[in-house]
């Protein structure tokens, strides 16, 4: 029989459809296609050398040659508007907002050809140092109310560009989404006196069925009531509300984690597509107790349908215990970046 787990976190309910789970090893994509890309593409405005096809830069991490390891550009099709002022207006039941905020490009690498997961460590290290220091940067401008971090990879995911890239939006008011889960949150701190985030952790390395790897800063697991296959949390042990006060020593280590998280999935699930986020408490709302940030991997190996749609309950046909232990069972080789 089907059992229903609920989301701590999110408050969601998720059916765990047991009686139609696949094992894990059925979710690998063979039917993927091997596209064999060049390392630089002379019309593509992320390849080093190509500067000039994307001058308005924000931000830039060298390295000990004195190349470009990441950049940061404006968006050239963004969601929101750098310019301008943050201006309500309501007229009866209709609420609107000046569109302004941040949309920015992260030029994860200098290569178009290559793949998170198999970036060294120290690649890894700089997009995530790009983000902190774009995320300061952005959080002085007054009309800001939220930074959220993503990266989309591959089509499922809604990635249109092959060179590798991730986003960071600024938004003039705080999602809904946000709002509600935080409310919950709230709820819990205050009958309980605890973060729930921390409680989740706690039982998360306490029960380990779950645990996908770990390291002295960071903790990565598939949650107990994951929302779809091999959804993916990884948590900082210190807690911390906000992303932009994670120290040199953790992003090291986050980014070590993310590298053998990302390349588990690569290599055990046939190179999926997936979106990471990065989500922060909102800008009002710094040094919480209640709040603690932290980063979600969503692999795009399945697709909502209309149960979802129609009810905002998600089924998942893979057990997260099952799946936990498939991933902590993949071999990562060593495979280095020309």
């Amino acid at each position: 029989m089907s059992e229903l787990r609920q989301n701590i976190i999110t408050r969601d309910w998720v059916i765990m459809a047991t009686e139609r789970a696949k094992r894990p090893h059925q979710f690998v994509r063979s039917d993927k296609p091997k596209i064999e890309l060049l390392k630089y593409k002379p019309d593509c405005p992320f390849c080093i050398g190509n500067e000039h096809l994307c001058t308005t830069e924000s931000l830039r991490i060298s390295g000990h040659d004195g190349n470009w390891r990441v950049r940061v550009v404006n968006n050239k099709f963004p969601a929101l508007s750098p310019e301008g002022e943050r201006i309500r207006w309501n007229d009866g039941i209709h609420k609107t907002v000046s569109g302004v905020g941040i949309h920015d490009v992260v030029i994860d690498h200098p290569l178009h050809n290559v793949t998170t997961a198999l970036l060294p460590e120290e690649d890894i290290f700089n997009i995530l140092l790009a983000y902190k220091h774009r995320f300061t940067q952005i959080r002085n401008d007054r009309r800001i109310e939220v930074i959220v971090i993503f990266k989309n990879s591959g089509e499922a995911a809604g990635s249109s560009l092959e060179h590798p890239h991730s986003q960071i939006a600024a938004t003039p008011v705080v999602p809904y989404q946000f709002r509600s889960r935080i409310q919950e949150i709230i709820r819990y701190f205050d009958d309980n006196g605890d973060c729930i985030f921390c409680r989740t952790l706690l039982d998360e390395i306490s029960t380990g069925s779950r645990i996908i790897e770990e390291n002295d800063s960071f903790v990565s697991f598939i949650p107990y009531a994951a929302l779809t296959p091999f959804h993916t949390w990884i948590f900082p042990r210190q807690h911390y509300s906000s992303y932009e006060y994670i120290s040199e020593i953790e992003l090291r280590d986050l980014a070590s984690i993310l590298k053998i998280v990302l390349s588990k999935l690569y290599y055990g699930l046939g190179n999926p597509d997936y979106n990471y986020t990065i989500r922060s408490v909102p800008l009002a709302d710094e040094n919480t107790k209640y709040f603690h940030w932290y980063l979600s991997i969503v692999p795009r190996i399945t697709k909502q349908a209309g149960f979802e749609l129609g009810s905002g309950m998600f089924i998942n046909s893979a057990l997260p215990e099952e799946s936990a232990e498939f991933l902590r069972d993949v071999e990562i080789p060593q495979v280095p970046i020309s």
